[in-house]
């Protein structure tokens, strides 16, 4: 099956390489009044450079990806994963090309101990969990692994690196068309919980984040409430922003928003990092994600 890069997929190529979140939100889905500005879905980035779309993560947000696909089908689609908690793959039985036997998917992600990707998803579709068997899958299914190292597709150039958080999970710095944009949607910055993944963790992933033009990165508490939640493989707003300094990040958009953070919450906080940064003298753009923006390479969102 030709997984080439088709033309047809690319949803704009005028404004140059863009970035949307379909999701932003870590935990569970978050839908009401409250979440309308930064969205309720939970986590799935697209990447959309001239001739192809790849997507990360397969949270509830790639239920909508799937229909905005279908629409231009048939589609040879990749699908590159962070890690499999619920939040991170509980839309993906629910991503319409699955159905479509025109279709071609290939899902490609980091291997758990001895589980490998393709039953890692057959698993959660699944009688127990789900009504529609994985054997119902009409498209052109293939799995790959990638714990470390890169990986290619079509003009885009994937580096990953391991993060720390709860099972084996990795991070995306991902090039095109001469940009750089890394996304870690979990992530713990600090505590020492995750031992192994020393030395120089910190070090190593300043440089893995270098001068990006945009990082996306887990920003699900606050100071206030990291105590509280140590260990549990998040990072607060603070965390990240310091990374992303540290790091000559050109625009920082925090993510894997807490299910209870309002829209008035986070622009508060947003409001708040923004003066930090400015009292430091740092030109760093920064932003909380918001569901259904494009941000564009060329220009602002």
């Amino acid at each position: 099956m030709d997984f080439a890069p088709s033309p047809s997929q690319a949803r704009s190529t005028s404004e140059g390489i863009t970035v949307r979140c379909w999701g932003t939100r870590g935990s569970i889905p978050s839908p009401g009044p409250k979440t309308v500005e930064h969205g309720g879905n939970t986590t799935c980035l697209e990447v959309c450079g001239p001739d192809l779309r790849i997507v990360f993560d397969a949270g509830s947000g790639i239920r909508p990806f799937g229909t905005d696909l279908v629409e231009r089908g048939p589609n040879a689609v990749h699908i590159f994963l962070t890690h499999f908690h619920w939040d991170h793959i509980q839309g993906f039985p629910f991503f319409a090309p699955l159905y479509d036997p025109e279709d071609s998917i290939k899902v490609i992600g980091p291997k758990q101990k001895d589980i490998d990707v393709q039953n890692l998803f057959a698993g959660q579709m699944g009688p127990i969990y789900f009504p529609v068997p994985f054997s119902f899958v009409a498209a052109h299914m293939e799995f790959e692994h990638l714990n470390e190292g890169g990986y290619e597709v079509g003009d885009f150039e994937l580096e990953v690196m391991r993060v720390r958080h709860p099972s084996f999970v990795i991070g995306y710095k991902i090039k095109i068309g001469g940009h750089v944009i890394c996304f870690i949607p979990d992530n713990e910055l600090e505590g020492d919980v995750y031992n192994e993944l020393e030395p120089n963790f910190r070090k190593r992933l300043v440089d893995f984040c270098g001068d990006a033009d945009l990082l996306l990165h887990d920003s699900m508490y606050t100071e206030e409430e990291y105590p509280h939640r140590a260990g549990w493989g998040h990072s607060t707003f603070e965390q990240t922003m310091r990374l992303g300094q540290d790091a000559g990040v050109k625009k920082l958009l925090f993510t894997h928003h807490d299910p209870m953070r309002t829209d008035y919450e986070l622009s508060a906080i947003v409001a708040k990092m923004r003066e930090d940064a400015a009292r430091s003298g740092s030109g760093m753009i920064i932003e909380a994600a918001k569901e259904g923006v494009d941000y564009t390479m060329d220009g602002d969102a």
